[in-house]
């Protein structure tokens, strides 16, 4: 079954190189990132894991965990890891899951639900397995996002991304097209007039009705 922006993140258990998590505890009152890969030992993909290893201190203030996943055994993973650090400058630290049973690809509808785990699988096997899925604390898929293989993921607009979901959660504000922090917002439309002027009583600039421009709040 498909899954869409707003459903409930699946549940899981899996391995990781972290050990056992059950994803919804994991993730806990935070936010979270998964970020899936169709093999160990790729190119593309380990550009990606290195890079996000030295973004994590930026997920981190945002009160955003991340979790890799790959679809091999924790095995590799960790022998992935070094070439990871030798050729990134910098290691995972933070847990990837092991899905060599395609157990969590065909949860999150990442692989056809019959494709099978057992025999020799390559990259291209299971290319599909190259999303990213932004969950927000209350479970719910906030943003999903499946790249080709030869793609490297542009992880800064994902903190992009975080950053403006989290504050549509918190102020009920949209952003605008390529928004990036400290520029204007958008009152939500659904807002209505009254509480728009006790939530920004600064005021609003509107060429329109339903564009209603403010400074971004702090």
């Amino acid at each position: 079954m498909a899954l869409r922006i707003g459903d409930e993140a699946p549940d899981f258990t899996a391995d990781t190189t972290e050990g056992k998590i059950k994803f919804h505890d994991w993730i806990g009152d935070g936010w979270a990132i998964l970020f899936s890969h169709p093999k160990d030992f790729t190119p593309v993909c380990t550009t990606e894991l290195g890079y996000m290893a030295k973004l994590k201190p930026e997920f981190d203030k945002r009160n955003t965990k991340i979790i890799g996943l790959s679809v091999d055994p924790v095995s590799d993973h960790t022998k992935w890891a070094k070439d990871i650090e030798e050729t990134q400058g910098k290691a995972p630290n933070y847990p990837v899951i092991g899905d060599s049973d395609l157990a969590v690809a065909k949860l999150y509808d990442m692989i056809h639900p019959n494709a099978s785990a057992t025999g020799p699988r390559t990259a291209a096997d299971n290319a599909t397995v190259r999303s990213v899925f932004v969950v927000g604390p209350d479970k719910k898929i906030k943003l999903q996002l499946t790249y080709p293989m030869s793609t490297g993921r542009n992880f800064d607009e994902v903190l992009r991304v975080l950053d403006s979901i989290q504050l549509t959660a918190k102020h009920k504000v949209a952003t605008p097209v390529n928004w990036k922090q400290g520029d204007d917002v958008i009152i939500l439309a659904s807002v209505p007039e009254e509480e728009a002027k006790q939530r920004f009583p600064e005021g609003w600039k509107a060429p329109k009705p339903y564009l209603r421009i403010v400074k971004q709040p702090k």
